[in-house]
C-alpha cells in the first residue's frame, strides 16, 4: 500500500486538551495500535504536556519546568502527532464532525477525545478580581507566584487542602511570609482525621507558616492591587499576593455547548464514551457513575480504558476508583486513603509515637480495611491501600496489622522481601500511575539494572521521588546481585539523600545553617559525621555567601589550622607565589623564616612554589606573621580551593611565546585565590602550544595561541591521569578571566563535595558545560557575577586573620568539638 493510500484510510483522532490524562491516553493508544490514527492535539497552554502534580517543586525551586515535562516536542514528532499549542477549541460540530478554535482553525475528526480538565474555584467575594489574586493550577500561576515571591513580602493562601499547603510551602521556600486561611477546624479534613490534621498543622507551623483555621474570608482588600484579606470576624491579614486554592470544578462548558450530556461533569459510561458514540472523554472534566475525580490515579485508569476502546478492545471498562492522597511538602510524610469517618460497625486500630511524630490509624469494618491515615511514617501506605482496594479480609493479621507489611507472619521481613510480596497490580508510583508489574516487566524485558534506567522507561520515581526506595527494592528483588545499587549513592550514613538532593533542598527551602539542614531534611544523626559536616559547610558557603558564617569545626584538620599536617605531627607551610613568580625579597624572607624556626626541609613544589616542611604547631602563627611582614600570604596548599596557577615565561622571555602567560596567570590567581571549591583546583597558563606549563593536565588550563587563548578544562595528573577537554577559544585576557571564573562557579554550584572537576565534567557532559559557558552569554555573566559576589565576602588570607588574633591572645589551636579525619 502506498503512503498516500495509507493516509486516506488512517482514522483521524482529535484530542481537545494536552494535559496528563490526554497524554497518558495517547501513550497507551500508541502502544496498542501504532499508526491507526492520525492524531491532532489542541492545547490551551502554549507549551508541551507536563506533570501538574509537580508544580509545587517548581514553585519552591526544587525543580525546573524541564524536569516535569512528560512529552517534549520530539515525542510528538516521533509519533507523528500534530500539536497546536496555545489554541483553545471553542466549538464542536457533531454533525459535521469538526472542532473549531478561537482563532478560526477548523479540524475534522473521526473520533474525538475531550480532556479539558478542570477549572479552579474562585470564591465570589469583593476584590477577587484584583491583580495579585491567583490560583494554583498551571505553570502560568507558578510564574505569577514566583514573580511575587521575588519581591518578598507577605502571601495569603486561602484553602488548607492539598494544593493550598503545597503553595504555602513553596512561597515560604521562596522567602515570603505566609498565612494559610482554612474554613474548617483542621487541615485537609477530607483526607485526614482530626489527630492527623493536628500533627500536620503543627508541622506546617514549624516551618514558619501561620495557619488560621475556622477562618472565613470576607473580602480581598486593595484598590489597584492586593493589599490584604479581611475575615468575617473583622481580622485583616496583610498580603502582597493571595492564592485561592479552595477546589476545582470540571471544565465541561465546551461539551455542554455541543449538546453532550453534562451534569457536574461530562457524563461518560464505563467505556469512557460520552452520549455521542464517536466522542470519548477522560480526566477531571468527566463524571462517571456520579463521581468526579481530581487525583491522577483515576485519570490514568480512565486513559487506559479510553485508549483500549479507541484501539478496538471493546471489552475494556472503567468501573470507578478508590483514591489515596500524599502531600508533597519536603519533610512531611502523609498518606490517606478511604473512609475514616466514625460509624456503626467500624473499629479503629491506632498507633501513636509522639516522640517520633508518628501517628497511624486503620479503620476496619467487617475485618476489612475501609480507611487508613498515616503520618510521619508512610512506607506501608501502598500495602494498606492494596488491601483496601481488594477488600481483603485482615482478621488473621489483626494483632500486627498496624505495624505494617514487614511484621506479618510473626517476625519482621526484609523490606525488599516485603515489596517483592506485593501483587503485580499494587501501585508503586502514584504520581505517574505505575504498578509493580509494569516495573518488573520493564526490568526483565529491557535488561534494566539501575534506578535511572527504570525512571527513563517507566517514569516510576521520576516525579516527587517518594517511591524511590520501593523502586530500588524492586530492582534488588528482581535482579538480586545484578542490581547496580551504586547508581544512587546517599551522601552519608546520616541521610538517604544524595549530594545533589541536599544541595537542591538547601536552595529551595532557604536552609542557612547546618542545624537547619539536619532538622528540615530529617538527619538520622543529631550532629552529623565527618563526611556530611564538611560537605554541608561547603554547600551553605556556596549557596549563601553573604549570609552563612563558615563553621571551622566542620572542616578537615588541615583547613582548621591553615597548614598541611605531616606524618610526624608537624606541618608544612606554603606561601603563595603569584603565577610562580617570586623575588629576592620573598626568597630572603622564606630563608630567614626557615633558619629562625629551625624548619628542617625547604622544597620546591610541582606548582612552582616553596614548601616549608616540619613546622611545629606552636610556631605556626609566628611563621605566618614573619612571612606576612614580607608580603607573603597563604598558598592554600591544604584547601578545597584554588591551589596554584602554574605559568611559563611567555612572550616576555621566550622566543616561542605568543602571549603574556605570566601576566595572565598572575591575574587569574589574584582573581580566584581564596575561593572554596568542592575539591582542590589547579590551573596553568602556557604561552604557546609547546605547553611548558603542562596546562593540558590541569583542572583549568589556558593555552596561548597567535589569535588569542584556548581554554581547556577537566584535566588531572594524580592517581588518575586525564588530558583536558577543549572548552572553547576567546580573543582577550578579559574574556579568559570571565570564562574561567564562570566555569569554576558552575563547578562550585553543581559538583558534589570532594568531586574533582574532571569527575563532575564527565557526569554532566562537556557539551552542557560548553553550552552554558561558551554559548549562553547571559548565563555566563550571571555565573561570573555570583563568583565575584562570593569572593567579596571571604577572608582571602587566613594567616593574617590568625596572626591578628595571636597578637591579642596566646595562640591556641581551634577547639575541635567533633573529631574529623585528616585528609
Amino acid at each position: 500500500m502506498s503512503e498516500s493510500t495509507s493516509r486516506i484510510h488512517t482514522e483521524r483522532l482529535v484530542v481537545v486538551g494536552n494535559g496528563m490524562a490526554a497524554g497518558r491516553a495517547l501513550e497507551e493508544l500508541f502502544a496498542k495500535a501504532p499508526g491507526r490514527y492520525a492524531v491532532t492535539v489542541f492545547g490551551a497552554e502554549p507549551r508541551v504536556n507536563y506533570n501538574r502534580i509537580m508544580l509545587s517543586p517548581v514553585l519552591s525551586g526544587e525543580k525546573a519546568f524541564e524536569d516535569i515535562v512528560i512529552h517534549d516536542d520530539d515525542w510528538y514528532a516521533r509519533h507523528a502527532v500534530t500539536l497546536h499549542k496555545g489554541k483553545t477549541v471553542t466549538a464542536i460540530d457533531r454533525d459535521a464532525k469538526t472542532v473549531t478554535t478561537a482563532c478560526g482553525h477548523m479540524e475534522p475528526y473521526d473520533k474525538l477525545l475531550i480532556a479539558t480538565g478542570s477549572q479552579p474555584i474562585v470564591i465570589p467575594i469583593p476584590g477577587a478580581a484584583l491583580p495579585g489574586v491567583v490560583t494554583f493550577r498551571d505553570l502560568d500561576d507558578v510564574a505569577a507566584m514566583q514573580a511575587a515571591a521575588g519581591k518578598g513580602g507577605r502571601a495569603v493562601v486561602i484553602g488548607g487542602g492539598l494544593l493550598g499547603l503545597e503553595a504555602a510551602a513553596g512561597l515560604k521556600a521562596k522567602g515570603m511570609e505566609v498565612t494559610v486561611l482554612h474554613l474548617m477546624p483542621t487541615l485537609m479534613e477530607r483526607q485526614l482525621d482530626p489527630s492527623a490534621g493536628y500533627l500536620l498543622q503543627r508541622a506546617i507551623e514549624a516551618r514558619g507558616i501561620e495557619v488560621l483555621t475556622r477562618a472565613n474570608t470576607h473580602a480581598v482588600l486593595g484598590e489597584d492591587k492586593v493589599e490584604g484579606v479581611r475575615l468575617d470576624d473583622g481580622r485583616v491579614i496583610p498580603a502582597d499576593i493571595v492564592v485561592m486554592a479552595v477546589g476545582i470544578r470540571p471544565n465541561a462548558a465546551l461539551a455542554k455547548a455541543s449538546g453532550l450530556e453534562v451534569n457536574r461533569g461530562l457524563l461518560v459510561d464505563d467505556a469512557m464514551r460520552t452520549s455521542d458514540a464517536d466522542i470519548f472523554s477522560v480526566g477531571e472534566c468527566v463524571e462517571h457513575r456520579g463521581q468526579c475525580y481530581g487525583l491522577v490515579a483515576p485519570l490514568y485508569e480512565m486513559a487506559k480504558v479510553a485508549a483500549a476502546q479507541l484501539a478496538g478492545e471493546t471489552e475494556a471498562a472503567y468501573t470507578g476508583s478508590v483514591t489515596s492522597t500524599k502531600l508533597k511538602v519536603t519533610g512531611i510524610d502523609l498518606f490517606s486513603a478511604g473512609d475514616f469517618s466514625e460509624g456503626d460497625g467500624k473499629e479503629d486500630i491506632v498507633l501513636r509515637d509522639p516522640s517520633r511524630g508518628i501517628y497511624k490509624r486503620i479503620v476496619l469494618a467487617d475485618n476489612r480495611i475501609v480507611g487508613a491515615v498515616l503520618y510521619g511514617e508512610t512506607g506501608d501506605g501502598g500495602w494498606f491501600f492494596d488491601l483496601l482496594k481488594k477488600s481483603s479480609d485482615v482478621a488473621t493479621m489483626r494483632d500486627t496489622l498496624i505495624f505494617g507489611q514487614a511484621y506479618q507472619g510473626g517476625s519482621p521481613l526484609d523490606p525488599t522481601a516485603a515489596v517483592a510480596a506485593l501483587p503485580d497490580d499494587a501501585e508503586i508510583c502514584g504520581c505517574n500511575g505505575v504498578c509493580k508489574g509494569a516495573i518488573v516487566t520493564a526490568i526483565n524485558a529491557k535488561a534494566l539494572t539501575t534506578l535511572d534506567e527504570v525512571r527513563a522507561h517507566t517514569k516510576a520515581s521520576a516525579s516527587c521521588g517518594q517511591c524511590t526506595g520501593k523502586v530500588e527494592q524492586l530492582l534488588a528483588a528482581t535482579l538480586g546481585d545484578g542490581y547496580r545499587a551504586a547508581a544512587r549513592k546517599p551522601m552519608c550514613k546520616c541521610t538517604d539523600l544524595t549530594h545533589e538532593e541536599v544541595r537542591g533542598f538547601i536552595l529551595a527551602k532557604s536552609l542557612k545553617s547546618i542545624p537547619a539542614v539536619m532538622q528540615e531534611l530529617g538527619w538520622k544523626s543529631s550532629c552529623g559525621c565527618s563526611s556530611c559536616r564538611p560537605a554541608l559547610n561547603y554547600y551553605l558557603l556556596c549557596a549563601w555567601p553573604t549570609e552563612y558564617e563558615d563553621d571551622a569545626q566542620s572542616r578537615f584538620i588541615n583547613e582548621r589550622v591553615h597548614a598541611n599536617i605531616q606524618k610526624d605531627g608537624t606541618y608544612s607551610v606554603v606561601p603563595r607565589m603569584w603565577g610562580g613568580l617570586t623575588s629576592p625579597a620573598e626568597l630572603r624572607a622564606i630563608a630567614d623564616v626557615a633558619e629562625r624556626y629551625a624548619i628542617p626541609t625547604v622544597k620546591v613544589t610541582g606548582g612552582q612554589r616553596i614548601d616549608l616542611l616540619g613546622v611545629k604547631k606552636e610556631d605556626l602563627p609566628l611563621v605566618w606573621a614573619d612571612l606576612n611582614k614580607a608580603g607573603l600570604v597563604s598558598g592554600h596548599a591544604y584547601a578545597k580551593g584554588l591551589r596554584t596557577v602554574k605559568t611559563c615565561v611567555g612572550r616576555e622571555w621566550c622566543r616561542f611565546g605568543t602571549q603574556d602567560s605570566m601576566g595572565l596567570g598572575i591575574k587569574l590567581e589574584r582573581l580566584l585565590w581564596g575561593s572554596w571549591t568542592p575539591a582542590k583546583v589547579k590551573l596553568a597558563v602556557s604561552g604557546c602550544p609547546r605547553n611548558c606549563a603542562e596546562a593540558t593536565v590541569k583542572d583549568v588550563g589556558v593555552i596561548c595561541v597567535d589569535s588569542g587563548y584556548e581554554i581547556h578544562i577537566s584535566g588531572a595528573a594524580g592517581l588518575h591521569v586525564r588530558p583536558t577537554d577543549l572548552l572553547g577559544r576567546v580573543e582577550t585576557e578579559e574574556e579568559v578571566l570571565e570564562h574561567v571564573a564562570a566555569v569554576i562557579q558552575l563547578y562550585r554550584e553543581e559538583a558534589a563535595y570532594l568531586e574533582r572537576m574532571y569527575k563532575w565534567s564527565e557526569k554532566v557532559g562537556l557539551e552542557r558545560i560548553r553550552s552554558v559557558i561558551m554559548d549562553d552569554h547571559a548565563a555566563r555573566k550571571a555565573l561570573y557575577e555570583r563568583f565575584l559576589l562570593s569572593q567579596s565576602t571571604i577572608q582571602k588570607d587566613p594567616w593574617a586573620e590568625r596572626v591578628a588574633g595571636a597578637e591579642a591572645h596566646e595562640f591556641k589551636p581551634v577547639a575541635v568539638v567533633m573529631p574529623l579525619a585528616a585528609e
